[in-house]
């Protein structure tokens, strides 16, 4: 397990601005935490005591709707911090998290990373622009609900997959969602999800194998109205 003061992920979070001492005692006490495809890291409603940093692998959050379904809010990837907001507010959390392919993730107890919220101040206003951030990200989402088609939603899904996380040696895209997971984020029936999908097959925007997609025709997709 690689140190915090030498590892690369540290610089797309807000683990960058703590300093080097900081770092090393982070790194003496953090816990090397590995899991599978489709495993649960914490469920909705679990009082966290830590954050968890991804070493490698994309995971999502997710949110119980009042129908019983999971509600897909966000893909977490390599660099991301889960567990800040129950942290700062010591609030149980109000998402649950699921790998969505293998994951390596290191676990910071919590009383670390309260320390260096109550002596860093650069490190406090960190955390704070990443939950801001993520505020935005879900204004965003909210707007996208409101004003944009089922059909623009989904195809900005696709798009953002593939220039986020990219595809395979086959060009089908990296990370694999089921149906139901693309209906979840664009916020429609999971037959709906696959009516659409299958639109955009037939009209030859994407290729499909099982579970994998393929993005065809990236600039009608963006075209999409």
């Amino acid at each position: 397990m690689s140190k915090c003061e030498s590892c690369i992920v540290k610089e797309f979070n807000s683990l960058k601005s703590l300093t080097r001492d900081e770092l090393m005692r982070v790194s003496a006490c953090k816990t090397g935490k590995t899991y599978k495809k489709g495993q649960v890291i914490f469920e909705e409603g679990e009082t966290l005591n830590g954050v968890y940093c991804v070493k490698d692998g994309v995971c999502k959050l997710t949110k119980l709707s009042e129908n019983g379904k999971d509600q897909v809010v966000k893909l977490v990837v390599k660099g991301g911090l889960l567990g800040k907001r129950s942290l700062v507010s010591e609030q149980q959390t109000n998402l649950s998290a699921t790998a969505l392919n293998d994951m390596e993730m290191c676990f910071i107890p919590k009383s670390e990373i309260m320390k260096d919220l109550s002596k860093n101040p650069k490190f406090t206003l960190d955390v704070l622009r990443e939950m801001a951030a993520d505020l935005k990200d879900s204004d965003e989402s909210l707007v996208n609900m409101a004003q944009k088609s089922v059909k623009q939603r989904m195809a900005e899904i696709l798009l953002y997959i593939n220039d986020n996380f990219g595809v395979d040696a086959d060009g089908f895209l990296s990370i694999v969602l089921s149906r139901e997971d693309y209906a979840s984020i664009v916020g429609t029936a999971t037959e709906s999800a696959i009516r659409i999908l299958s639109q955009f097959k037939k009209e030859g925007l994407i290729s499909t194998s099982g579970k994998l997609i393929k993005i065809e025709d990236t600039i009608s997709l963006k075209r999409i109205d």
